[in-house]
């Protein structure tokens, strides 16, 4: 059972990464797909994906915050 699931952040490009990724890794593929309307930088998406059985959320949040070394395991 997987325990931690990695948020990837993103500005406006959450959709195209999610894509991307499923496209390249096999038994991959998006398994939901929100948008978040009026958050403080406009409206967001959250897309959720799996590659291999592993959970990842892709998040469009907008340029609120700046690029940083943190990370989010969920």
């Amino acid at each position: 059972m997987q325990k931690v699931v990695p948020h990837l952040w993103f500005d406006k490009e959450a959709g195209e990464a999610a894509e991307f990724y499923t496209a390249i890794f096999p038994e991959s593929s998006i398994t939901g797909d929100s948008t978040m309307p009026g958050s403080p930088s406009g409206d967001g998406r959250m897309l959720t994906f799996e590659l291999w059985n592993q959970k990842f959320w892709a998040v469009n949040a907008g340029p609120l915050f700046k690029i940083n070394p943190s990370i989010c395991l969920w």
